[in-house]
């Protein structure tokens, strides 16, 4: 069992998860960033690898990509950075990020990395789950490694049930079909969508993410699922000036209450 589905056994509901992009502000910001989240209260963390093309993010995740980008993050820095992870950050850890650069990195080359550095999942949006499912599920399993899929209001029960089949963690709720950034809209249309998934009572918590940004974004998204993930809204708290981890102290209070 990893650390990833230690956390949902033992914690069932109000679970946090931050999401922010590795090398941003600065190049080597990466781990100072985690240990700040762990000891603000964070449950796990999601580490976005950069790619220049991201279609799932909205503009604050696109700009920070592009930053970290620039300042020479590649997959290779990104693990070469987070060699000495577990010295520091005892919570689970998540890479994130397109199927591209994994494919360039090498599947197998990616998943062993992932091990060695101690990261217990990721997510790859453009990965399709054919692909996963035929090529890849072994590697994953091997080495440990939990890849988490998405799942959208268009999204078929039978291709959800085919996913709860396949996950060995959580599933990705996505409160929209829009890209990241957008502040959730709690509607009767997103209701029904939720309620029904929880309807579903899958083998696998849920995860709600995209529009979460506040305590009230946060507490609504709990009432359908396991817990929900930040990621625009704390990406902005990065880009801003004053001390980094006191910024990050100072979002992560409103939640802890």
């Amino acid at each position: 069992m990893n650390r990833l589905q230690q956390l949902f056994k033992n914690k069932k509901k109000n679970i946090l998860s931050i999401y922010y992009t590795a090398g941003y502000p600065n190049l080597n910001d990466t781990l100072q960033i985690a240990e700040a989240l762990e000891k603000s209260g964070a449950d796990f963390l999601e580490i976005g690898f950069p790619y220049s093309d991201p279609v799932a993010d909205g503009p604050t995740i696109q700009a920070s990509s592009k930053q970290s980008l620039d300042q020479g993050m590649t997959l290779q820095v990104l693990f070469d950075q987070l060699k000495d992870l577990r010295k520091t950050v005892t919570i689970p850890i998540l890479l994130m990020g397109y199927v591209n650069p994994v494919l360039q990195y090498g599947v197998e080359n990616f998943c062993k990395a992932c091990a060695e550095t101690g990261i217990d999942g990721c997510i790859i949006p453009d990965l399709p789950m054919y692909e996963y499912e035929e090529m890849y599920h072994t590697c994953f399993e091997e080495h440990g490694v939990s890849n988490i899929f998405l799942v959208t209001p268009q999204t078929s029960e039978e291709r959800i049930r085919k996913i709860d089949g396949l996950s060995n963690a959580f599933i990705y709720l996505l409160s929209s079909a829009a890209t990241t950034g957008k502040n959730l809209d709690v509607s009767a249309d997103a209701r029904a969508y939720f309620s029904r998934i929880k309807a579903m009572e899958l083998n696998n918590p849920l995860m709600i993410g995209f529009g979460i940004s506040d305590k009230k974004t946060f507490d609504s998204a709990n009432e359908y699922a396991s817990g929900a993930i930040i990621g625009s809204a704390f990406v902005k708290v990065l880009a801003a000036n004053g001390d980094i981890e006191e910024n990050i102290k100072g979002f992560m209070k409103e939640f802890m209450g």
